[in-house]
């Protein structure tokens, strides 16, 4: 089975590129899906999240105001590690156990989304390391739309994560998403046939 990790800066189009080689036949692997997942009611992270930044981080119905939380640890880095350090493992292990389940399954090409790789310095864990990747103003301007936040609030986000331009040598694989959804495909397609290689 082929392990990749598939990273980038957040709007540079993870999720898109993510769907293609579902298509083209990748099990998927999504952190951000285990990351919601982990933090549901009844869950360890979920109890840990609450007693740490307290009821006003909780919708009414008693699930996590993510929006909420992603402002309070995006202007603070000191909260924000303190949420990485509770939702990091969790999400670690419940990717473990995907990863294993497909192993046993026979699946030929696994694919994990995993934002942070290079900034939790995961990339050595992986067969391949799959990085995509969009000019800066490009995924402010995807971001605002995407989001509705204001220039400040995409720009505060997007200075958490690490410069693209330091993880695009540590990446087997590169693509570039500034250009149309069908130029996209192209080149995950391309990305796909060079996975597949030596793998099918």
């Amino acid at each position: 089975m082929l392990l990749a990790a598939l990273t980038g800066n957040i709007a540079s189009g993870k999720s898109e590129v993510a769907r293609i080689f579902a298509e083209l036949g990748a099990t998927v692997i999504d952190a951000d899906e285990l990351a919601r997942e982990v933090v549901e009611p009844g869950k360890p992270a979920y109890e840990a999240i609450v007693g740490h930044f307290g009821p006003d981080v909780l919708q009414r119905d008693g699930t996590i105001d993510r929006a909420h939380l992603r402002s309070i640890v995006f202007a603070d880095a000191g909260e924000r590690d303190v949420l990485n350090s509770i939702v990091h493992p969790e999400v670690r292990r419940r990717r473990d156990e995907l990863v294993e389940g497909a192993r046993a399954r026979g699946d030929e090409v696994v694919i994990a989304v995993i934002p942070l790789l290079f900034e939790a310095a995961m990339q050595t864990e992986f067969d391949r390391v799959i990085l995509v990747d969009a000019p800066e103003e490009l995924r402010l301007d995807r971001l605002q739309r995407r989001s509705g936040l204001s220039a400040e609030e995409g720009r505060r986000m997007m200075d958490a994560q690490s410069d693209p331009r330091i993880k695009r040598p540590g990446a087997h694989i590169v693509i570039d998403n500034d250009s149309t959804i069908q130029e996209l495909r192209t080149k995950v397609e391309d990305a796909w046939r060079e996975l597949t290689r030596n793998e099918l």
